[in-house]
């Protein structure tokens, strides 16, 4: 596993993955006002029904997926995965109504666990010293698709609401055959572990891996964190339409201009802000960032004011791989796979929170009916969140300071 060709696919992986997603992302306010014949407050709503949706199946299925590629090997996972969402992307393009809509969602969630399965993958190639590094590479591969993804859906959109939906079925139907020819096993006999239903549900790999020293409360950090940064990926398509009147393309556009600071936060600036702050100082100092980026963006007025702010969000992302590289550091080489499958859940449980509630924060605040007009309200609840993981990570690192004294 000497050769870099692992990471490379990997980070591929995470870049047709994310663009995916992207590719959708612009459209869904117009196809859900489009199947439902709706206005954009309900259609808010009902994009956080479906999103809601997608992450509770990842909540139960992540844990199951991650023990299955411990068992089985990340590969098989990772394929399958991705061709089920191959032919997801083909359900969502035809669904005529929302109820089909909804069930593409559900199947989905289920199945995507390329993430997490990456992160396992990456974490079986890394030495210790090298994890919270490689998973900034994720997170750079991630951000790529970003640019590439909404940018690429902004200029689909214009052939319809569901040409960027078969335009992702042809990515991740691309990246199996890819895969196929290219990816090898990183699950050995010496790291394989038997498959035990036990373990495989969300409570039963909660109980087993929060039972590692010091890892319950990075947990808890780590769920307010999703619960908070997904105000994102939940709301920016609603919010920038409604606040400052951006069209498809615009919002496409802010959403590659956030992709490209944010890939090069991730690949060139997480292992010098380690090397320089340690891996607690970066994870404070990415937080502490989060929190004043989404003030900013909830209470300024003008939508090119947080355009030309966003070198500033995107870096505020760089708390979470070092994050990441402390779990990483807790947990045993045969149980990478079960800890980002719990982490897939927990982000899960984010997600299925963060859309209903930071959904529902923007209709009510926009509707006609509102006390006060303040479509941004949904990131300064956003940011209060993130007050309390910041909070519950710096308790942590006291309480443990205070152990080892």
């Amino acid at each position: 596993m000497s050769s870099r060709l692992p990471i490379i696919f990997i980070v591929m992986t995470v870049v047709i993955d994310a663009m995916g997603i992207g590719l959708i992302m612009p459209v869904m306010p117009d196809l859900i006002q489009e199947v439902q014949g709706v206005g954009i407050s309900d259609a808010a709503i009902w994009g956080g029904i479906l999103a809601a949706s997608f992450a509770a199946m990842q909540f139960l299925f992540g844990p199951f997926l991650g023990n299955l590629s411990d068992r089985y090997g990340r590969r098989p996972v990772l394929l399958i995965s991705l061709t089920v969402m191959a032919l997801d992307y083909i359900v969502m393009a035809l669904a005529g109504s929302i109820w089909l809509l909804l069930a593409g969602r559900i199947v989905g969630g289920i199945t995507a666990a390329t993430h997490s399965t990456a992160s396992a993958y990456m974490a079986d190639i890394s030495t210790p010293d090298q994890k919270a590094k490689n998973f900034g590479l994720i997170g750079a591969g991630f951000g790529i698709g970003f640019v590439l993804g909404p940018a690429l859906g902004g200029m689909l959109a214009e052939f319809g609401t569901r040409a960027p939906f078969f335009a992702a079925a042809a990515l991740a139907g691309a990246n199996v055959i890819l895969g196929y020819f290219v990816l090898k096993e990183t699950v050995t006999d010496e790291i394989r572990r038997p498959f035990r239903w036990k373990r495989a549900n969300p409570l039963g790999a909660f109980a087993a891996v929060s039972k590692l020293p010091n890892l319950g409360a990075l947990l808890l950090v780590f769920f307010f964190y999703q619960v908070s940064a997904y105000v994102y990926p939940a709301i920016w398509s609603y919010f920038t339409a409604e606040a400052f009147g951006w069209s498809v393309s615009m919002i496409g556009i802010s959403l590659a201009v956030f992709g490209i600071f944010y890939a090069a936060s991730q690949a060139l600036l997480v292992q010098p802000l380690i090397n320089r702050f340690g891996y607690r100082g970066t994870v404070i100092f990415g937080l502490g960032l989060e929190i004043f980026a989404m003030l900013f963006i909830g209470l300024v007025p003008s939508g090119m004011l947080i355009l030309a702010f966003t070198p500033i969000a995107a870096l505020a992302s760089i708390g979470l791989p070092a994050l990441q590289g402390i779990m990483s550091r807790v947990v045993p080489d045969d149980a990478q796979g079960e800890l980002q499958g719990v982490l897939t859940s927990v982000a899960a449980i984010g997600m299925v929170i963060s859309p209903l509630v930071m959904n529902q924060t923007f209709a009510f605040f926009t509707r006609d009916s509102a006390p006060i007009y303040l479509p941004g309200a949904s990131f300064l609840l956003a940011a209060l969140l993130m007050g309390i993981a910041i909070v519950i990570f710096t308790w942590r690192s006291a309480s443990q300071a205070t152990q080892n004294a």
